[in-house]
């Protein structure tokens, strides 16, 4: 067996995860209609088999409404049975779960929805422009209230449900993200404009959920380092978010980057697969949208193993609550210089699609490196048939 810190145990608030790798919070397209599958289930199962410490349950909306798509996970009182069967049968495989609550804000194209989404302030839809909700309106209090009260009612529901920790997601352009990002978040009340005053509404949501789970019960939160494209959050506005949440009391952090409608390679890099792209779109104005102005739009951009770390480093330096580092890990020696440079722990997404057993074989020393070529096209297949390694 490899000796490497990789295997070596830590302590999260009140869990003690096996090794320092999560998977990390990724959408599989294996839920339906809002509810977890066994499908979904055995999916984890076998990441955890893998030798994963913890996996994440991600893209779990806290209301219909914060639904990107129509069969995303709802965390309500009717997925209860299946999430505490997802919860129950990774246990039993001798892992930890987390679950990554979160709302889509302005960018759905979740066609079940009753009224225009929500956004910090009014914008534009780009990607519910074929699905007919091609803006979003401007959240009143009102909706402020009730969406904090969705994610901690959410929060109650996983930790009764099983999960050992939970991951608000407030990166990738999703609505905590919109209000962080000078962008989208042009309010003229307390939740708006300044770096002082964007993030208050993500961090009343922490807190919600905190007093609703409990100071024991680990919250991460995950956030941008930079959302990657001119205008939005920057890496020095993201400091200072990153320190109002460790003051807030958060656990730890999840560092990340990108927004999912405007710069959506920004937090994979490497090939993008258009063709493959195409080919699952099923709505016909999307299809060739995407055709047209597909290469035009997103931008391609090369893979550089550690390709955030720069970024994250700079984080580590203004806080000292742990730090998930995500962002071109592909080998052990990559893992272990992210550890020495005062990382605690390690997400991975594209190498555990790519082989479940990948932490099993690093350390049993079968192999060294991922075999992943971030072609990306296991991204696509997600609208295919769920998601799965071409390879």
């Amino acid at each position: 067996m490899v000796q490497s810190p990789i295997f070596t145990t830590i302590r999260l608030n009140n869990i003690q995860l096996k090794n320092r790798i999560i998977k990390s919070a990724t959408y599989e397209g294996l839920s339906v209609n809002g509810a977890v599958t066994d499908r979904l289930i055995d999916w984890h199962r076998q990441i955890v088999l893998g030798g994963v410490a913890m996996t994440t349950l991600a893209y779990c909306a806290v209301n219909d409404e914060g639904a990107t798509f129509e069969n995303q996970i709802v965390v309500n009182e009717a997925s209860i049975d299946g999430l505490k069967s997802f919860t129950a049968a990774i246990h039993k495989a001798g892992g930890l779960c987390s679950i990554q609550l979160a709302h889509c804000g302005f960018f759905s194209r979740n066609k079940k929805l009753k009224s225009r989404p929500i956004s910090p302030t009014r914008t534009f839809n780009n990607l519910g422009l074929f699905s007919g909700i091609p803006f979003s309106r401007t959240m009143t209090e009102d909706d402020i209230d009730s969406t904090l009260s969705d994610f901690a009612e959410a929060a109650v529901i996983a930790k009764e449900s099983g999960f050992d920790a939970i991951e608000l997601h407030a990166g990738h352009g999703y609505l905590l993200s919109q209000f962080l990002s000078p962008a989208f978040n042009r309010r003229k009340d307390d939740y708006g404009g300044s770096i002082e005053k964007r993030p208050k509404f993500p961090t009343e949501v922490l807190q919600s959920i905190r007093r609703s789970v409990g100071k024991d019960f680990p919250i991460l939160i995950k956030m941008n380092v930079s959302d990657g494209f001119k205008g939005g959050l920057g890496l020095e506005d993201a400091k200072r978010v990153a320190s109002t949440f460790e003051k807030a009391g958060v656990d730890g952090l999840v560092l990340s980057g990108g927004f999912t409608n405007t710069s959506p390679f920004f937090l994979l890099r490497g090939d993008i697969p258009i063709k493959q792209m195409v080919q699952v779109e099923r709505n016909w104005l999307q299809k060739i949208g995407i055709m047209l102005f597909g290469p035009v739009i997103i931008k391609k951009l090369p893979f550089n193993e550690l390709f955030f770390l720069g970024a994250a480093q700079q984080i580590r330096r203004v806080v000292n609550i742990p730090i998930v580092y995500i962002g071109g890990v592909t080998s052990l020696q990559n893992m272990e210089s992210v550890l020495s440079d005062g990382f605690e722990l390690i997400a991975l997404g594209r190498p555990l699609i790519h082989d479940a057993q990948f932490i099993n074989r690093l350390e049993s020393g079968e192999v060294n490196k991922t075999g992943c070529t971030y072609c990306n096209q296991c991204i696509p297949e997600i609208d295919r048939d769920g998601v799965r390694c071409v390879l």
